[in-house]
C-alpha cells in the first residue's frame, strides 16, 4: 500500500471538494464510526488530501467537543483545505441531504403511519433500535470504562437519570466535576485519553496537506480571528432567534425549538445517543413537540438514513412543527419543515463555530490535543446514560410497563436476534435494520 515514490496529489479545486462532499453526504452510513471509517478511505488513504497524521489529530479534536464528530471532522478537513467557505461548504453537504430526507420520511410517516405496510416496517425496525442503542452503550464502555472508578461513574449516572429522573445537564456538571477531582487525586484513573490515538501511524503516499506541510495563513492561530468568528457565530444565532420570535412570538414552538436545541447542541458529549435521553426530556416531558412512540418511531427513521444520528432532531422538529400548527390546520407540512429547519440550524450552527474559531488553535497546539480527566469522566457518565436509554426504549417497545401476559414477546425476539447480528456476527446496522423490518413487516401480515 506504501509507495514512496508516489508525488503529493494535485491541488483539489473547490469544484472537485463540492461534488465529493455531496456524494458523502448520501453515502455516509453507519453512524459516526463508519463515517469517519469512509473520510478515512478516501480523504487519506485513495485521495491523499490529507496525511494519516493531521487527520486523527482533527479527529482528537473534534472528540473533545460536544457537538457530532464526523460533521466536525468533515468541516475542519474542508476549511484547512479550502478556508473558511471550504469548511461551511463541507459541513452543509455533509447534513443536507439527511435533512432533506428526514423532511420526506417524516411527512410519510405522519400521513401514512397507519397504512399496515409502514406500521410493519416500524413494528420490526423499534426492536432493531434497542439492539443498536445497547451496541452503542458497549462500544462507549470498552473504550472508555477502564477502572472500577470510570464503571462508578457510568453506574451513578444511570441510576441519576434512570431512576431519579435528574437532568441531562446537571449529570454532565456532575460528571466532568467528578473528573475534575479525580484528575487531581488520582490522575492515573481519569487521564485515560481520547479514542483515536495516532499509536501506528500508517503511509499511504505523500498527501496533498503532509505531516511536514506548513500550516496555510488562514489556519495559524491569531486570537483576534477567534474573538471574531466566535462573536460573529453567536450573532448569527441570536440574529435568527430574534427573526423567529419577532415572526412567531417568543414563547412559540420555533422559539422554543431555538433555545432548546442550542442547549442540546453544547450536550452532546459522547454523540448522538448520549444527548437523546436529554431530547426526550424536553420534546416529550416538557415542550409536548412528540409522543414518546413517535419519538422512538424518529429514531428508527433516522438509523435508515445518511448523514448524522443527531439528525433525528429534524424529525422531532419537524412533527413538533406539525402538531403545534404554526401555519395554521391547512398548512401543516410548512410547519413541519420550519421546524425541522429550525432545529437542524441550531443543532449544527455551535459545531461550525466550534471549528472556524478553534481550528487555527488546534493547528498551532499539534500533538497536545487530548481529552482532559473531567471529558474522560463525561465519557464514562455517557455510558450509564446511554444504557438508560435502552431500558427506556424497551419498557416502550416490548410493553413492560403492562402485565407479563401483553408484553410483546415478537418484538424481543426481533431484538435478541439483533442484538445476536451486532454483537456475534458483526453485521453492518443498515442490514440488521434490513432484516428486522422484513421480519416485523411479516408478523404484522401474519397477526
Amino acid at each position: 500500500m506504501t509507495n514512496p515514490e508516489l508525488t503529493p496529489p494535485s491541488p483539489v479545486r473547490l469544484s472537485e471538494a463540492f461534488w465529493y462532499w455531496l456524494k458523502l453526504g448520501f453515502i455516509s452510513f453507519g453512524g459516526p464510526a463508519g463515517q469517519i471509517a469512509l473520510m478515512h478511505s478516501e480523504l487519506v488513504e485513495k485521495r491523499r488530501w490529507i496525511s494519516e497524521q493531521r487527520f486523527l489529530h482533527a479527529l482528537n479534536y473534534c472528540m473533545v467537543l460536544p457537538g457530532p464528530e464526523a460533521t466536525q471532522l468533515a468541516v475542519y478537513i474542508g476549511w484547512l483545505m479550502h478556508r473558511t467557505r471550504g469548511g461551511v461548504m463541507a459541513g452543509v453537504l455533509f447534513v443536507l441531504p439527511s435533512l432533506l430526507i428526514l423532511i420526506a420520511l417524516s411527512w410519510i410517516y405522519l400521513t401514512f403511519g397507519n397504512v399496515s405496510l409502514v406500521a410493519g416496517i416500524l413494528y420490526g425496525i423499534k426492536p432493531a433500535v434497542v439492539a443498536i442503542v445497547l451496541a452503542a452503550a458497549w462500544r462507549i464502555g470498552s473504550r472508555t470504562l477502564k477502572n472500577n472508578w470510570l464503571l462508578g461513574i457510568a453506574v451513578l449516572a444511570f441510576a441519576a437519570i434512570a431512576l431519579g429522573q435528574i437532568p441531562f445537564p446537571l449529570i454532565v456538571l456532575a460528571a466532568a466535576l467528578a473528573g475534575w477531582l479525580g484528575g487531581r487525586l488520582r490522575p492515573d484513573k481519569f487521564q485515560i485519553g481520547g479514542a483515536h490515538h495516532a499509536q501506528a501511524k500508517a503511509s499511504y503516499g505523500p498527501a496533498l496537506i503532509d505531516d511536514t506541510t506548513p500550516t496555510p495563513a488562514h489556519a495559524r492561530f491569531a486570537l483576534s480571528r477567534l474573538i471574531l468568528i466566535g462573536a460573529a457565530g453567536v450573532g448569527l444565532g441570536l440574529a435568527t432567534w430574534l427573526v423567529i420570535a419577532l415572526a412567531f412570538g417568543s414563547a412559540s414552538a420555533p422559539a422554543q425549538m431555538g433555545w432548546f436545541f442550542t442547549k442540546a447542541a453544547m450536550l452532546t458529549f459522547g454523540g448522538a445517543y448520549a444527548v437523546l435521553p436529554y431530547v426526550y426530556q424536553g420534546g416529550v416531558d416538557h415542550y409536548h413537540w412528540v409522543t414518546a412512540t413517535q419519538m422512538i418511531d424518529g429514531l428508527a427513521l433516522g438509523e435508515t438514513t445518511p448523514g448524522p444520528l443527531i439528525m433525528i432532531v429534524a424529525f422531532v422538529g419537524f412533527v413538533g412543527g406539525w402538531g403545534k400548527e404554526i401555519f395554521g390546520a391547512h398548512n401543516q407540512l410548512a410547519a413541519g419543515v420550519l421546524g425541522a429547519c429550525v432545529a437542524t440550524w441550531f443543532t449544527f450552527l455551535p459545531s461550525f463555530i466550534f471549528i472556524l474559531a478553534g481550528g487555527p488553535l488546534v493547528e498551532s497546539t499539534r500533538d497536545n490535543i487530548r481529552l482532559t480527566a473531567p471529558l474522560t469522566a463525561i465519557s464514562a457518565a455517557v455510558v450509564g446514560v446511554v444504557v438508560s436509554l435502552a431500558v427506556f426504549f424497551a419498557e416502550q417497545v416490548f410493553h413492560l410497563q403492562q402485565p407479563p401476559g401483553h408484553w410483546d414477546w415478537y418484538a424481543m425476539l426481533i431484538t435478541v436476534a439483533a442484538c445476536l447480528a451486532l454483537f456475534r456476527f458483526k453485521l453492518g446496522t443498515i442490514t440488521v435494520i434490513v432484516g428486522c423490518a422484513i421480519a416485523g413487516l411479516m408478523v404484522s401480515l401474519l397477526a
